[in-house]
């Protein structure tokens, strides 16, 4: 019988895990770097990492508005204009784009492969 649950647990998981999967890949666009650097300029370009990860670099133009604090900050992010946002890897912009979806913001773009994978112009404090 604790076999049958345990298996049953990790259904779960695994389906929800999918579910978030496929629902994040609906409401926001993922772009390799050279579409996210056409279109961030005329853009929100939002960093989600922790101000430690931004202060080490961070693409230059990007506001650090860490995931962490999104909740209380949404007020500091325009509905009526394009969003893009990275992170370290891309799985915190997805859970950011998740969050922002919820409070009804639509043109959401996240950084492929996130931060890990710039190659472009890059700016950290001194």
């Amino acid at each position: 019988m604790d076999l049958w649950i345990l298996i049953a647990a990790i259904l779960l998981i695994i389906a929800f895990g999918l579910y978030r999967f496929f629902k994040a890949r609906k409401i926001m666009t993922t772009l390799p770097e050279d579409k996210f650097r056409e279109g961030y300029r005329k853009a929100q370009l939002i960093d989600v990492r922790e101000p430690k990860e931004f202060d080490g670099g961070h693409i230059l133009g990007a506001r650090n508005i860490p995931l962490s604090q999104m909740k209380n900050r949404l007020i500091e992010i325009r509905k009526d204009k394009p969003v893009y946002l990275y992170c370290q890897s891309g799985a915190r912009s997805a859970r950011a784009a998740m969050m922002l979806h919820k409070q009804g913001y639509e043109d959401l773009n996240m950084l492929e492969g996130g931060f890990k994978k710039w190659n472009g112009k890059v700016k950290a404090k001194k």
